[in-house]
């Protein structure tokens, strides 16, 4: 950055003084640099032309940054650079254009020959202090843009996400498993791999595999058209209705609908919570069409599932409690995750498929082939608080309806009801409703099936067909009623009272106080759990009764937190069981463990223990976690891993970072500075930490952006980033490489003269970490590169003379190497050059 000299930020006030009293110019050709100096006095003139000037830049009269530029009597303008863009609204990668462009020096005036992104003319006014740059857009209209337009001639790459997921325990054959999903880009068409190995566990120990889809896709405005192999289910759609029975098997056929949910990843929790009540410590296991997506640990109590992880979208999964190595409940849960209606104006979503079922590298015996399959789903926007939901299609041989209505009655109060059907196999509805008041909020939500299927079959390898092992027919029904309230600032209360019918029978009810406070001068929070459930295997049949009282508090180092808790409950065989358990947790900085945690249980049955981990390194992250049983002493556990594969630009890349908005970047960091650390920041939303050697970064598909590169911390070091920031623009699955060098960097503070010891003004002085021009006295100030230390004078597009600096023999205070008088000669040039071919 230049700082304005006071004679030159006088220039404005002196010519505005005599613009007064200057006959009056006819204001349609702008007025040369020459002309526009006139009214100035002859000594302010040196200090106008071949110097830095602070100046507004405006395009299309819209503030496009303050900059310094230099002025020259041909009538040319060059940038030197943006010293301060905060209050624009232009994006980084457009002013980025307009810097290439100026920095390079530019005439005033109308533009000839060359002219980037519709330029028309550029004007400087030294009465304002203001470069305008006009285009064809000027008097054009803007209009918010709807869709994000595609990259020009497509986009390219391939990034695979590895999933593995192990759940097992010492009486248990371990079960599992392993998900590859893989998204790539060919110009402007999208392809996506989905495949999957599982193994059930216990009795079933086959491996089972299959591809779950296999499809290239092209993104239009509001609408996707998908060809080849996949899962026909609800894409595209706002509200997803429910549907009932079988899911669908995969087709090999043609999907068309709404686009508009398609790229969004939501990490957001679901709206409404999926609970269990764990009687003892376990694990819960969720599945999803039959397929283990998630698993998670969770101690005794009336507990809320992290939906977060789970995909978004509104589907039903199975919800499996484990307890000492032994499946105690298995519920169907609807998980809510859905993505925003974006326009109001058009009120339809939609999309349709048709196909033949078929099967692809599938040993799942269960998965018909052969059949036409076909199918429709509709949202229409009623209202801006009313969405309506409608769904058809045909799996196997059976028909399959469903509707849906999701109102938003207030600001603070919504309902979602389902009602749907199929074929031979029955009718269930559901309803959910959440209030937001104040101090709290109250979910309600209620469920019922009539099943009959009596008269579903299988078919056998061979063609029979025979009657399911596990017909049913009846009804059965769950409702609950959960309140929250908060009673001040750091107590509340909530209550869940839920009924079931069929598979379990009775009422059960949840008390809970919290109140947070300090003990022992740390953060603590109370807890009192008062719980009265129906029973299970783990209580013997019998109804579980109990309280439970708990502590968390925060003591130690930064990051360790103590808990313990107190209750009793009814035992395995009934009667009572008093327990107490102690968790230890801490969090680790630059480990590959990020977290830890250790609890030790005892209960009637003996001593039970439990750890947990979450993990992160340069190639994976997950987390996992082991218990032993107080009961029988069994060992169970689980793991969850994720790792990211990326390829682009003949580069590759394997990183625990995932690609959730559905494109990246590869990025080779070389540094002068060991062990720095550097933060990508995109500007549409997601960030990453740089080590030198290779990185990814996810990127925003679809979306036109850039990332910027800074260093991490408070503490910046002596260096320069090149390139400081990267624009991109890529479809899904699309990866770019960059590749940025971190340099030691020294402020050169010197004169520039001519042979006879004049200063020179209004030279470009030129090194590979940055630029700067000489002040009217010859002076300068600019970054070095400490591995570089040549300078390079330029005037125009003329080479003066460069320079070769000897950091060692020239005064240093600090970061500032003061260098004196630099005389700049052809001999200089000459020089210089000759030393340079004779170290090569």
């Amino acid at each position: 950055m230049f700082p304005m000299t006071p004679i030159a930020t006088a220039l404005a006030l002196v010519f505005c003084a005599n613009a007064l009293a200057a006959p009056t110019d006819n204001g349609h050709t702008p007025r040369s640099l020459l002309s526009q100096a006139k009214g100035l006095p002859a000594e302010f003139e040196e200090h106008f032309f071949d110097v830095p000037l602070a100046v507004r830049v405006e395009l299309d009269q819209q503030f496009l940054g303050e900059a310094m530029v230099v002025l020259s009597r041909d009538d040319r303008i060059t940038l030197v650079d943006f010293t301060d863009v905060s209050d624009s609204k232009f994006k980084a990668g457009e002013r980025d254009t307009w810097s290439n462009y100026l920095s390079q020096g530019v005439a005033l005036g109308s533009c000839q020959g060359k002219c980037p992104e519709q330029l028309l003319a550029v004007h400087y006014s030294l009465e304002n202090s203001l470069v305008s740059i006009l285009t064809a857009n000027a008097e054009r209209d803007e209009q918010a843009q709807r869709y994000y337009s595609l990259p020009e001639g497509g986009s390219s790459g391939l990034i695979v996400r590895n999933q593995l997921n192990l759940n097992g325990g010492q009486n248990q054959d371990t079960g599992g498993r392993y998900g590859l999903e893989a998204s790539s880009s060919l110009g402007n068409w999208t392809q996506a791999v989905n495949l999957q190995l599982s193994r059930m566990g216990g009795v079933d120990n086959q491996l089972y595999h299959a591809v779950h889809g296999l499809y290239t896709q092209r993104e239009l405005e509001g609408n996707f058209l998908r060809l080849g192999y996949f899962t026909p289910t609800t894409e595209g759609l706002t509200r997803q209705p429910r549907t009932f029975g079988v899911s669908p098997d995969t087709a090999l056929g043609v999907m068309y609908g709404s686009s508009d949910s398609l790229v969004i990843n939501n990490p957001k929790p679901a709206i409404y919570p999926i609970y269990v009540t764990a009687n003892r410590q376990g694990s819960v296991e969720i599945y999803r069409d039959g397929l283990l997506i998630n698993t998670q640990a969770v101690p005794a109590g009336l507990q809320t599932l992290d939906t977060r992880p789970l995909p978004g979208g509104i589907y039903e999964v199975e919800v499996r409690l484990v307890e000492d190595g032994q499946i105690t409940s298995s519920t169907q849960e609807l998980v809510y995750k859905p993505n925003n209606w974006r326009n109001h104006d058009e009120r339809w979503r939609y999309n349709f498929f048709a196909g033949r079922e078929s099967r692809l590298l599938s040993n799942w015996d269960e998965q018909s082939e052969g059949d036409m399959t076909a199918g429709a789903a509709f949202n229409y926007l009623l209202h801006p608080r009313v969405i309506l939901g409608l769904t058809g299609r045909q799996v196997r041989d059976s028909l399959q309806y469903g509707a849906s209505v999701d109102w938003t009655v207030v600001n603070n109060a919504s309902l979602f009801a389902n009602i749907y059907q199929t074929e031979d196999y029955g009718t269930g509805l559901d309803v959910q409703g959440l209030y937001s008041y104040g101090k709290g909020s109250i979910v309600a939500s209620h469920n019922r099936s009539w099943l009959d299927t009596t008269r579903l079959y299988d078919t056998l390898p061979d063609g029979t067909r025979v009657r399911q092992r596990n017909v049913f027919v009846g009804q059965t029904s769950n409702s609950s009623l959960s309140v929250n309230h908060r009673l001040t600032t750091k107590s509340s209360v909530n209550a869940r009272v839920s009924h079931s019918q069929g598979n379990t029978e009775g009422t059960g009810l949840d008390l809970g106080w919290t109140q947070r406070t300090q003990l022992f001068g740390s953060d603590a929070n109370w807890r009192l759990s008062l719980f009265d459930r129906p029973g299970s295997v783990s209580s013997g049949s019998d109804r579980n009764r109990g309280i439970d009282l708990s502590l968390n508090i925060a003591l130690g180092d930064s990051g360790e937190q103590w808990s313990g808790s107190i209750g009793s409950r009814t035992a395995r065989e009934g009667g009572r069981d008093n327990n107490a358990s102690l968790t230890y947790r801490k969090e680790l900085q630059d480990h590959l463990l990020q977290s830890v945690s250790a609890t030790a249980t005892s209960d009637t049955y003996g001593m039970g223990l439990s750890a947990m981990t979450t993990m992160q390194s340069d190639l994976v992250n997950g987390d996992g976690f082991i218990q032993r049983s107080s009961y029988n002493n069994d060992l169970t556990g689980g793991l969850n891993l994720d790792s990211t594969v990326a390829i682009g630009a003949r580069k590759m890349v394997m990183t625990s970072q995932s690609h959730r908005d559905g494109a990246g970047m590869i990025i080779d960091v070389e540094s002068d500075i060991a062990d720095i650390a550097l933060r990508a920041d995109d500007l549409s939303g997601g960030s990453a930490v740089l080590r030198p050697g290779r990185n990814f970064v996810p990127l925003t598909a679809y979306k036109s952006s850039s990332v910027s590169f800074d260093f991490e911390g408070n503490h910046v070091p002596a260096a320069s980033i090149q390139p400081p920031r990267s624009s991109y623009h890529l479809n899904k699955g699309g990866v770019e490489y960059r590749k940025i060098t971190i340099s030691k960097t020294v402020t050169v503070l010197g004169r520039l003269v001519d042979p006879q010891g004049k200063p020179l003004k209004g030279h470009h002085i030129i090194n590979h970490a940055s630029r700067g021009v000489s002040e009217v006295d010859g002076f300068f100030s600019m970054e070095m590169n400490a591995g570089s230390p040549t300078l390079e004078v330029r005037s125009g597009n003329h080479l003066l003379c460069q320079f070769r600096l000897d950091p060692d023999n020239a005064q240093r205070e600090n970061d500032v190497l003061m260098i004196g008088d630099l005389r700049c000669s052809p001999e200089t040039l000459a020089d210089a050059m000759y030393r340079t071919e004779k170290a090569i």
